[in-house]
């Protein structure tokens, strides 16, 4: 299963919605996720500078509708710095995730909200794959599994999503939000080719700080506006 795909049912609540502590910063996450995927498969390169930018390494089909569609989209987006396109809503891969999980049996068409509002929900309908993660994420935490590269790319796009601590809280064996940050921090440090490449890592390390960039970017205005008022 991609990381993309992994990710999105972690942050999925019981009934199908999004979990209210990644709801505003869900894109950010879910694309970082996928360039992940791409780049782990030589579909996308990253120069290495300050604010990386982003290539097309190859535009070869995976075979995966998920990344074949986020490289479709990537494609005219070539050469633009990484931060600008993690919070690009052309690149949010939700749709094709979910009809990815549907078509797999993760997932099931629910129903909308309240009076037939708002999109449709998409509780899980097989929970053994979402089990099957939050145990191997259990374990990884405890120091009772290494760490492969997904699991890793999980724990930091939660953690920078500031939602580790609500996603995995039963995960984390009670550790505190502080404590499960330096859990992450130190699994990260420890094992920075889990992939047997450089290239996890260097992705990994862009990425975080590209989300980082870009959600403090789109928290700037509100800040602004509350300290004006």
């Amino acid at each position: 299963m991609l990381i993309v795909e992994e990710l999105h049912m972690l942050l999925l609540r019981p009934d199908g919605r999004v979990d209210s502590s990644v709801s505003v910063n869900r894109l950010y996450g879910e694309i970082a996720a996928v360039l992940t995927d791409l780049a782990l498969r030589g579909r996308i390169t990253l120069t290495d500078e300050r604010h990386p930018v982003v290539g097309i390494a190859s535009t070869e089909p995976t075979g995966h509708p998920v990344l074949d569609t986020t490289l479709e989209r990537l494609i005219p987006l070539r050469g633009k710095r990484l931060q600008s396109l993690i919070a690009r809503p052309k690149l949010d891969p939700l749709e094709v995730v979910v009809e990815s999980l549907l078509v797999q049996g993760v997932l099931i068409r629910g129903e909308r909200g309240f009076f037939g509002w708002g999109s449709v929900r998409t509780p899980e309908s097989d929970p053994a794959p979402e089990r099957v993660l939050r145990a191997r994420l259990a374990d990884v935490i405890a120091g009772d599994r290494v760490a492969a590269r997904a699991d890793l790319s999980l724990l930091s796009i939660l953690q920078n999503l500031n939602a580790a601590h609500a996603i995995l809280r039963e995960e984390c064996a009670g550790a505190s939000a502080r404590d499960l940050k330096k859990r992450i921090e130190q699994l990260t440090a420890e094992s920075p080719q889990a992939d047997g490449t450089a290239v996890g890592d260097a992705v990994a390390n862009a990425l975080n700080a590209a989300m980082a960039a870009a959600m403090m970017a789109a928290m700037t205005p509100a800040i602004v506006a509350a300290t004006v008022s």
